[in-house]
């Protein structure tokens, strides 16, 4: 959405780059960053993204390059520029290279932002073949090409541009002014319509993950699937998912005008113009009720309904509070509904699974560019309860989601009821760099603890709802006031509450 929730997977720490300029004419850069977040609570070699420690940037091999030589010969270099990167501290390697500096300081200072991003995926990105091309060729291509532009915008065009080589929609630039309102958004309040918009990797499209639920977006019939085609009139062909939020984000009180194609949602198929009155949207993670009901024999039970629309800093701790009230009102089981959570912090995924789960228990399993697999495991964890579980799950369940998901299946905690998830199993780390911009890489993949695919594939629930009975919480649970007997039509409560019943037949027959 406008927070960039349903792009990326974060760590719990901001990396930042240092560049040092020594002169007007000539500056050395030298890499390194540092993890200023908590040390997470979990053992296991963890990716850069997820740990706390300083790594190198850029490890270079020496290398000349003829094109570099003939700018210099003809004088396409004006004021040369010397780039020095380093594998340690003892600088046991470097390498110099030559670029043209731009008489513009605008654009002079976005290509110190393409050193820093160049010399971030060289060292992090997850394919070591930069999607099958020169990676030290393309930062100099992409250097001469900035040279005689004129503006901050021109230049970090080019820079996407580059970036978009790579394959990979998820690495990806933002500038200053937009990772400043990434920082607030995941902090959990935002001025915008409340949707969750991201890149379908197939077709380019940009669609609808979710929508904030009383949002503008939600009230105005926006859906999930939904494709975006227009802001304000303007076309999105091309248009990357943060670029696209960037637009529709806002001072609340003013309006935008968004077109969007309706696809296979329930039949329906067409186009939908409509005017979306920004608000401030209040991201509070977790909603809940307690549905009392009574087993074939009798007994009346308590089930917790819990729903995690999104992973925000506070979602661990607000799950934590919201399960302990509900263990004092004596519930007895547990439905977590995590369709349409197209997800977010990584860390705060994992802080939530520890809440279900004891012990060392593995979360999840990390695979590097170079194909070393790490898993990621808790420390002596203890659960805040141990009643039974089910998991709901559907297409709009990605990332964060399933990697929780898979965490609590794959480790027999709970039974996962719903669809095929999103299918991204991708890590991404984040950096601030020098000039307040900020790269987000794809550094790893992930596979579940019991080593399933993850990314492009999704997870495969225990049991399926059946179509024609569905009736998504969107439109039956609006907000926490909510009544249980509002959730009864749902198909895929019912199916949880019935695969509940059997544990709870079972546990009392033993």
């Amino acid at each position: 959405m406008e927070t960039f929730c349903s792009n990326f997977d974060l760590g719990s720490s901001i990396s930042k780059s240092l560049i040092k300029p020594t002169s007007k004419s000539l500056f050395s850069c030298r890499f390194s960053s540092i993890n200023h977040g908590k040390t997470p609570r979990f053992r296991g070699v963890v990716p850069q993204a997820l740990g706390r420690k300083e790594y190198p940037i850029a490890q270079l091999k020496k290398k000349e390059n003829e094109n570099l030589v003939k700018w210099v010969g003809k004088g396409v270099i004006g004021l040369a520029a010397a780039l020095s990167l380093c594998n340690s501290p003892a600088l046991a390697e470097s390498l110099t290279v030559a670029f043209p500096v731009s008489h513009t300081p605008e654009v002079n200072t976005v290509q110190r932002t393409l050193i820093e991003a160049w010399g971030l995926i060289r060292e992090t990105f997850v394919d070591p073949t930069f999607n099958h091309q020169d990676w030290d060729l393309k930062l100099q291509q992409t250097m001469v090409e900035m040279f005689p532009l004129r503006s901050e915008d021109a230049a970090y065009s080019k820079v996407r541009g580059m970036l978009s080589t790579l394959g990979d929609p998820y690495t990806r630039i933002i500038s200053p002014k937009e990772y400043q309102s990434f920082r607030i958004g995941s902090d959990g309040n935002l001025q915008g319509v409340g949707l969750f918009v991201s890149v379908e990797p197939n077709t380019g499209h940009l669609v609808v993950l979710s929508c904030v639920e009383n949002s503008p977006a939600a009230r105005a019939g926006i859906h999930e699937g939904d494709e975006l085609l227009e802001i304000n009139g303007e076309r999105l062909d091309g248009v990357d998912s943060e670029t696209a939020a960037q637009k529709l984000r806002g001072r609340a009180g003013t309006i935008v005008t968004v077109k969007v194609h309706r696809g296979n949602g329930a039949g329906l198929s067409g186009y939908k113009e409509v005017k979306l009155p920004r608000e401030v949207i209040k991201l509070s993670p977790i909603s809940s009720t307690i549905i009392p009901h009574k087993m074939p024999d009798g007994r009346l039970l308590k089930t917790g309904y819990v729903r995690l629309s999104s992973f925000s800093q506070s979602a661990a701790m607000d799950m934590e509070n919201t399960i302990q009230d509900m263990e004092n009102q004596g519930v007895q089981s547990y439905i977590l509904d995590l369709r349409n959570n197209p997800a977010s912090l990584v860390m705060a995924g994992l802080d939530v699974a520890q809440i279900w789960l004891d012990g060392d228990e593995t979360l999840v399993n990390t695979i590097d560019r170079d194909g070393n697999m790490a898993p990621i495991s808790m420390v002596n964890g203890h659960a805040v309860t141990h009643d039974p579980l089910v998991v709901l799950v559907n297409e709009g369940s990605a990332s964060a989601s399933e990697i929780l998901a898979g965490a609590l299946h794959d480790n027999g905690r709970a039974i996962l009821v719903g669809h095929k998830t999103f299918g991204k199993g991708k890590i991404q780390s984040v950096t601030q760099l020098h000039d307040g911009s900020a790269l987000f890489v794809t550094v790893a993949k992930y596979l579940s603890p019991a080593l399933h695919d993850i990314d492009q594939v999704g997870i495969t629930p225990d049991v399926q709802c059946t179509v024609d009975m569905l009736n998504s919480p969107k439109d039956t649970f609006k907000d926490r006031s909510a009544s249980s007997s509002s959730l009864e039509a749902d198909s895929c409560i019912m199916v949880a509450k019935h695969e509940l019943d059997i544990q709870e037949t079972e546990g009392s027959a033993s």
